[in-house]
C-alpha cells in the first residue's frame, strides 16, 4: 500500500506546493514584532525585508527568486532514458569541515559553494522520509527570517507522503528506507557581487519498503545568502518551485540540470 500511493504523488505534491506559495504572495501578510525575532524557517510572509547592511539590492534578488522555473509533466519525474545531450559537468566544491556536524558545511563564497551546501542539507534532511528531520535540517542553515519550511515542496512532499501512509511525522515505520541522491543541480543566477545566489538541486529520492522499491526524479531551489563565512537560506523572497524530472533525462537537460562533478552516482 506504501508504494501504491507513490504513483502520481509527486505531480499532485508539486500542484500543492505551488499553490500554498501562491496563496502566500496574494495574501496580505501580518506585521512582524520587532521586539520578537523570528525563528530560522518560520516566517509569515514571503516579501524580502529591508537589510540593515548597505548594498544589498533586494529587488534584484525578488526578480531572481520569483523567476519560474520550467513546468513539467509529473511523468517527467519517473524513471525512463537518459539523453545523449547532457552537457558539460558543474564542478562543486567538498565540504571543508564534517567532524561533529549534522550536515557538512565549509563551502567556500561562490555559487557552486552554496549549490554544495543545500545539496549537503537536503540529502541529510531527506533520509528517513520524515518532514520533522528535514525541517530540522532547513532551519539548520537558514537565517532568521527566512521563508517558512512549511511552504518547502519537499516538506510537502515528506508530509503528504506520510498523512496519505498513515505514518505520524517522527514516527518510525518497520521496513521503510526513504534516501536522496542528489547527482545534478544549477545555479539560477546569482546578485549582490555573487553574495546572493538562488541555486537548485537535482536527486533521485528513493522509498523502499520491505524490499520493493519506487524512485522518482526531485529538485529543490532555495535563495542562498552568504554570510561571511558560511551559505544560509536567505531572507526575503522564497525561490520558484524546482523543475521535477529524472536526472539526466531529456527534461532535466531542458529544466537547465547539470551532473554535478564528484556527486555519488
Amino acid at each position: 500500500m506504501i508504494l501504491a500511493l507513490l504513483l502520481g504523488l509527486l505531480s499532485a505534491v508539486g500542484l500543492a506546493a505551488g499553490l500554498v506559495i501562491a496563496n502566500s504572495r496574494s495574501t496580505s501578510p501580518t506585521p512582524a514584532d520587532p521586539r520578537r525575532p523570528s525563528a530560522p524557517g518560520k516566517v509569515t510572509t514571503l516579501e524580502p525585508e529591508p537589510s540593515p547592511e548597505p548594498g544589498w539590492d533586494v529587488v534584484a534578488q525578488k526578480k531572481l527568486a520569483l523567476r519560474p522555473m520550467l513546468r513539467l509533466p509529473g511523468e517527467a519525474a519517473q524513471p525512463h532514458p537518459l539523453s545523449p545531450q547532457a552537457g558539460p559537468e558543474l564542478r562543486i566544491p567538498e565540504p571543508t569541515y564534517t567532524t561533529g556536524a549534522w550536515i557538512p558545511g565549509g563551502f567556500p563564497g561562490t555559487a557552486e559553494g552554496a549549490l554544495a551546501q543545500l545539496k549537503a542539507a537536503d540529502e541529510i534532511g531527506l533520509r528517513g522520509g520524515d518532514p520533522a528531520v528535514y525541517d530540522r535540517a532547513y532551519a539548520d542553515i537558514a537565517l532568521s527570517g527566512a521563508p517558512v519550511v512549511d511552504r518547502t515542496g519537499l516538506h510537502t512532499l515528506l508530509k503528504t507522503f506520510r498523512m496519505r501512509a498513515g505514518i505520524a511525522p517522527g514516527e518510525s515505520k518497520p521496513g521503510l528506507t526513504v534516501t536522496y541522491d542528489v547527482t545534478h543541480g544549477q545555479i539560477k543566477g546569482t546578485t549582490d557581487q555573487g553574495r546572493y545566489a538562488v541555486v537548485c538541486v537535482l536527486g533521485i529520492l528513493t522509498f523502499d519498503y520491505k524490499g520493493q522499491s519506487r524512485s522518482m526524479g526531485v529538485g529543490d531551489c532555495q535563495a542562498m545568502r552568504w554570510t561571511g563565512d558560511t551559505w544560509r537560506i536567505s531572507t526575503g523572497n522564497q525561490a520558484a518551485m524546482a523543475s521535477n524530472a529524472w536526472p539526466g533525462s531529456t527534461e532535466s537537460v531542458q529544466a537547465g540540470y547539470r551532473s554535478l562533478g564528484g556527486a555519488p552516482r
